[in-house]
């Protein structure tokens, strides 16, 4: 079970480490092209790796469909925005932003999917409401450290990672993870590539082989590694207590980003981690049975 706890955690502090990664990537490549290199250097990884484990890749053709609006949500729309939003705010204040994506999610749920939410789900949801309301406020006031455009660009990158989530509800179960993972990988590859195009001789900066290296940490990790590791974890814990890791993500992106990148923790980041943190923990600690989300 400690391997399993080991592998949850180890997953969610490479994804809040990433977002430091893509702050440094985004300050010399273009966005578009950053995105759909990502995507094109895991497929080569993710193509051999789901034959390997899951045999054959073909899918339906409704669940493809279904792969490629979770591939245009999830991973177009999220990176764009993340990647956009680093450019003006920083990696620690873009990770107290992604810690509201459990509530977001929620939220969906009860508007889109018309679940019944639980009392706690909704506290989560005005906890997170409070928690990014403060950063704006405190941005729009001229607050040090971060910008409000940026923040709005995470949140709404993070928008498409939790319309990514739902989509994934209606699909679970019906394809293997790893093939899942090359389609969307694959599709997103291909919106993203007429973008991607015009800023095609950013690429001569990948000849700085530190600037490789970090592109390819970026793909394998948050696109591969992550993945492989969640749900590993998962097939010995159950998705709610799953879930509680999580708060590894806003963590370690908050300790990249003040002990790598030189950022400022200041009052107004320990009052948001604070809120943050409390309505990811509400919103993903295990409930009693019968509540919903």
């Amino acid at each position: 079970m400690r391997l399993a706890y080991l592998q949850l955690a180890t997953a969610m502090a490479l994804v809040g480490a990433n977002v430091a990664v893509a702050k440094l990537l985004a300050e010399v490549l273009p966005i578009p092209l950053i995105a759909c290199l990502r995507c094109a250097l895991a497929c080569l990884v993710l193509w051999p790796l789901a034959r390997a484990m899951e045999g054959r890749v073909r899918v339906a053709p409704a669940a493809l469909r279904n792969l490629a609006w979770q591939a245009v949500f999830g991973t177009a729309l999220y990176n764009a925005g993340l990647l956009a939003g680093l450019r003006h705010t920083s990696a620690l204040e873009a990770g107290l932003v992604l810690a509201t994506l459990p509530a977001v999610v929620a939220l969906g749920s009860a508007l889109w999917l018309r679940e019944r939410l639980a009392p706690r789900l909704w506290a989560a949801v005005a906890l997170a409401s409070c928690g990014m309301a403060g950063l704006t406020l405190a941005r729009v006031g001229g607050g040090a450290g971060g910008s409000a455009l940026g923040n709005a660009l995470v949140f709404g990158g993070l928008c498409g990672e939790a319309v990514y989530v739902l989509l994934a509800k209606r699909l679970a179960g019906q394809v293997p993870v790893v093939t899942a993972s090359l389609w969307m990988q694959a599709f997103s590859a291909l919106v993203l590539l007429p973008f991607a195009l015009p800023g095609v001789g950013a690429v001569v900066a990948l000849a700085e082989p530190a600037l490789a290296g970090l592109l390819v940490f970026h793909s394998l990790t948050a696109s591969v590694l992550c993945l492989l590791l969640w749900y590993a974890g998962l097939r010995r814990v159950k998705a709610g207590l799953a879930g509680v890791f999580t708060a590894f993500l806003p963590a370690s992106a908050a300790v990249v980003a003040v002990f790598v990148l030189g950022e400022r923790f200041s009052v107004l980041h320990a009052v948001g981690f604070a809120l943050m943190l409390g309505s990811l923990l509400l919103a993903t600690w295990p409930g009693r049975r019968g509540d919903a989300g």
